[in-house]
């Protein structure tokens, strides 16, 4: 189901001394303890999904896994540095296709978007198959995404140009969580730590919904203005409550699998 890009070209010559910052190694430890502990929870299938991160200080390049290697044998200095045409600026090996074109285009033409994880994570993907809405607001959990989600209805196949890349880009608009019908779903956030926490809050929000649904019961959903009110709750200490939600991932690692931050 992977494709190798093919698309990229001869390592670029580095233009500065950027990628040696202490702020990129930290997101290289960050982002591979995401997919590290995305692995161990079976957030990710194979070697076809991708997280990336517009590296620090430089908003023409971004972090991202190589292609042919899965969550869990991610290294914080296994992560490729691509640009948007193309390179690869730093690391051994290529992107895979559809993580350069969706995650490229992503970050080109919604800059708020710092990081961008897509996966195909099973209970939101099982809700992004169905008609109608995925995500009801039906559960405390879920109420962190109220207002928060778009649902992108038309399914292009593999994303394997710019033409579809600019799509999903497109259809994101002010979105946060985009539903991608038929195919999975992508978390924006401003930083790898609040991409992480919506990630896997989205995701149990999902699963909670789908052993509802089984029980051959309505669901009871919240009213809008409770519904707003909780989530205004829930965002006040959201970036905090995230950032201290990475840093326990990453006390886990270090005692189950150090080998992530090297």
């Amino acid at each position: 189901m992977a494709h190798a890009f093919g698309g990229a070209k001869a390592p670029a010559i580095l233009r500065n001394s950027d990628l040696d910052a202490d702020a990129v190694q930290q997101a290289r430890i960050d982002l591979a303890a995401c997919f590290r502990m995305a692995a161990k929870l079976g957030l990710h299938e194979g070697i076809c999904n991708h997280l990336s991160f517009v590296v620090p200080g430089r908003d023409d390049l971004f972090l991202v896994n190589p292609y042919g290697w899965a969550f869990a044998e991610i290294t914080a200095s296994r992560l490729l540095v691509c640009d948007f045409h193309g390179n690869v600026v730093a690391g051994e090996g290529v992107p895979e296709a559809t993580a350069f074109y969706i995650h490229a285009r992503v970050h080109k033409n919604v800059p708020r978007a710092r990081a961008a994880f897509h996966t195909h994570m099973p209970n939101a993907t099982a809700l992004a198959m169905l008609e109608g809405p995925p995500l009801v607001w039906a559960g405390q959990t879920a109420l962190k995404f109220y207002g928060r989600t778009v649902v992108d209805e038309e399914y292009g196949g593999l994303a394997l140009d710019e033409r579809e890349g600019d799509r999903i880009a497109t259809s994101i608009g002010e979105a946060d969580i985009v539903f991608m019908k038929n195919h999975g779903v992508m978390v924006l956030g401003p930083t790898i730590a609040e991409a992480w926490d919506d990630l896997y809050y989205l995701e149990r929000a999902c699963e909670v919904q789908r052993l509802a649904m089984t029980m051959n019961r309505p669901l009871k959903v919240v009213p809008p203005e409770m519904a707003r009110r909780t989530y205004e709750q829930m965002r006040e200490g959201d970036r905090e409550s995230a950032r201290l939600h990475l840093e326990s991932v990453k006390r886990i690692l270090m005692q189950e699998a150090p080998d992530f931050a090297r």
